[in-house]
């Protein structure tokens, strides 16, 4: 796979290193081709194997490769939480409605339309224990 290749591939996939010209480490100086600084899952790996098996100070380790040293941190978190796919980010925020689960929603849905949507809030509370607003419930009959 050629460099571009692969650089698309990273692309589409969002791996690209947000600071691929911020990656100075001696690995990634293109003597290498299997070294890619655009790879931002490979760029994070050899950072934490620099400073683990090298000894390269945290500092280091992330300046060379173009991350903080906050960064390095979170990085190094996630590694040690999940292995490898810790290296992937992860996508921010929510990741789906907290309250307005699907046995809730199909509460909603089937309760009678003539139901003001106070009425179902106080029905939605007592059965299963969630304190929604009476737009949430109407915003969620409407779709």
């Amino acid at each position: 796979m050629t460099a571009a290749a692969r650089t698309a591939a990273l692309e589409a996939a969002g791996l690209v290193h947000p600071n691929p010209e911020g990656v100075t480490a001696a690995l990634f100086d293109g003597r290498v081709p299997f070294f890619l600084a655009e790879d931002k899952v490979q760029v994070k790996y050899e950072m934490l194997r620099a400073h683990v098996v090298d000894d390269v100070s945290v500092t280091s380790a992330a300046a060379t490769h173009g991350y903080s040293r906050a960064s390095f941190y979170l990085v190094a978190s996630s590694f040690d939480e999940s292995g490898m796919t810790g290296l992937l980010d992860e996508r921010r925020g929510r990741r789906g409605p907290v309250k307005l689960r699907s046995e809730v929603l199909e509460f909603i849905t089937g309760a009678d339309p003539g139901s003001s949507g106070a009425e179902l809030a106080e029905a939605v509370a007592s059965q299963f224990g969630v304190s929604l607003h009476r737009r949430t419930i109407e915003r969620a009959r409407r779709r």
